[in-house]
């Protein structure tokens, strides 16, 4: 479970990454990719599933209720953007990809924090 957990933080920090240091390239993909494949949001069932991971998977690691708090987050997200009504789900997605870069960077910056509590309720920075 904890190799699971931690692709989890290493997705969190490359999207993270790659939120804060090019926002307008990784937007403008997104808007591309959505453009080309719309059922593309089908796959956000996955994003459901590793909430449910998170939900289910971290009750002996420390920050238990920051996990649970992440994984019905991400549930409820996945299951909106998978089974959603389509105008809701068209309104919702064209607000969120035309904030500013500054809002990009700012949830970036939060999904490199996210995966590093997770690192380190993983037990991979310890003090020595």
């Amino acid at each position: 479970m904890k190799y699971v957990l931690a692709a989890i933080a290493a997705i969190w920090i490359v999207d993270g990454l790659s939120l804060v240091v090019a926002p307008t390239l990784v937007i403008t993909k997104m808007r591309e990719v959505l453009a080309l494949s719309p059922k593309i949001l089908k796959w956000e069932g996955l994003a459901t599933l590793l909430g449910i991971i998170l939900v289910l998977g971290t009750h002996d690691i420390p920050y238990q209720p920051l996990w649970a708090l992440v994984g019905a987050a991400m549930i409820i997200k996945g299951l909106f953007l998978a089974l959603g009504p389509e105008p809701w789900r068209h309104r919702v997605l064209e607000w969120c990809l035309r904030r500013e870069e500054i809002d990009y960077r700012f949830w970036g910056l939060g999904l490199c924090a996210l995966a590093l509590v997770m690192l380190h309720a993983l037990g991979w920075f310890q003090a020595s």
